[in-house]
C-alpha cells in the first residue's frame, strides 16, 4: 500500500498530510493518552475492554474525548474499511490540544492510527531476558503517552545484551515498560497487585482457568522471580510470552514453562474464539 490513513480530528488524512502543531500540550509537556489493540482479519480484538480504558484515562487526566463510544466505533471502523489492512494494530492518541501558554489544557486533539502487525508465535520460544530498574511510573494505572524512562534505557539493554526492563520500587515488583508479569511457582500463578496498569491481556490471563492451578495477585519482590518456577510477560502486541532471566539470572530452567505454556494455548484460543 503506498497510501496508508489516519483518523485525525474527524477526518481520514493521509499518513504524510496527517500534521499536529508544536503548540500541542503532546509536543510542548509531553501530556496525553493513548490505547493500543490488535485488529485480527480485520476484526478488532477485545476492543470494548480497550475504550473502558481510553475513555477513564481521559477521564483521570482530564481529557474530554468529543466522540461517544458509538462515535468513536464508527472512527474506527472507517479507517479499517479505509485502508484495508486485516491484520494491523491501532492506536488511539488523545493530547492535551493547542494550549495557548504551554501549560493549560485545550480541546484534545484525537488521532487513529493503524498500522500492519502479525504477531510471531516463533517468538515465545526465544522468550525475553530482563534487567531491573528501580523506577515507579507517576500515573501507573493510566495509559499516558510518557515512556521517557524506557526510551532513556535502550542504550542500557543494548549494553546488557537483553531485551526489556523491569520496573520495581525498592525491590517490589511493578512491570514492565509496555507489558505486566507473571510468575510461577508451587502452581501458583501470581501478578503484581498494586501501582501498575491494569493490562487488558494480564485481565484475560487472571480470568483463565487451569486445573491444580490458582492464578491471582499480589504484592511481589525481585527474590520471588529470582526462585520462581517459571514467569511470563502479557501485552496486547506480545500475548503470553517466557521470562528466561533476570539481571543475568536464569528463572527456572531458563526456558519457556508448562505453566506459562498451557496459558498462552489458552488465551490464543481466546482470541481466536473472539
Amino acid at each position: 500500500m503506498n497510501h496508508k490513513y489516519i483518523y485525525l480530528n474527524g477526518q481520514l488524512v493521509s499518513e504524510d498530510e496527517a500534521k499536529l502543531s508544536v503548540t500541542d500540550l503532546a509536543i510542548q509537556r509531553g501530556y496525553g493518552i493513548f490505547d493500543f489493540l490488535k485488529i485480527i482479519k480485520g476484526k478488532p480484538i477485545f476492543i470494548e475492554d480497550y475504550f473502558d480504558r481510553f475513555y477513564n484515562s481521559a477521564n483521570e487526566m482530564n481529557l474530554e474525548i468529543d466522540l461517544e463510544r458509538k462515535e468513536l466505533h464508527a472512527a474506527v471502523n472507517s479507517l479499517l474499511a479505509k485502508n484495508n489492512i486485516p491484520n494491523s494494530s491501532i492506536k488511539l492518541i488523545l493530547t492535551g490540544g493547542y494550549s495557548e501558554d504551554g501549560y493549560q489544557i485545550a480541546k484534545p486533539n484525537l488521532a487513529i492510527i493503524q498500522s500492519p502487525f502479525e504477531y510471531d508465535q516463533a517468538s515465545f520460544y526465544k522468550g525475553l531476558n530482563l534487567v531491573s530498574h528501580n523506577y515507579q511510573r507517576q500515573f501507573p494505572a493510566i495509559k499516558t503517552i510518557d515512556y521517557l524512562q524506557a526510551i532513556r534505557l535502550q542504550s542500557l539493554l543494548s549494553l546488557k545484551e537483553s531485551d526489556d526492563l523491569l520496573y520495581h520500587n525498592n525491590g517490589k515488583i511493578r512491570e514492565c515498560p509496555r507489558a505486566n508479569i507473571f510468575i510461577v511457582k508451587d502452581n501458583e500463578v501470581i501478578t503484581p497487585s498494586t501501582a501498575v496498569l491494569r493490562g487488558i491481556t494480564r485481565s484475560k490471563i487472571l480470568g483463565i482457568k487451569l486445573n491444580g492451578i490458582t492464578i491471582k495477585e499480589r504484592n511481589l519482590y525481585l527474590k520471588n522471580l529470582i526462585e520462581a518456577d517459571e514467569a511470563f510477560v502479557t501485552s496486547s502486541t506480545k500475548n503470553v510470552l517466557p521470562v528466561l532471566s533476570l539481571d543475568g539470572k536464569p528463572i527456572g530452567d531458563g526456558k519457556p514453562g508448562k505453566i506459562t505454556s498451557a496459558l498462552s494455548e489458552k488465551l490464543l484460543e481466546m482470541i481466536s474464539n473472539h
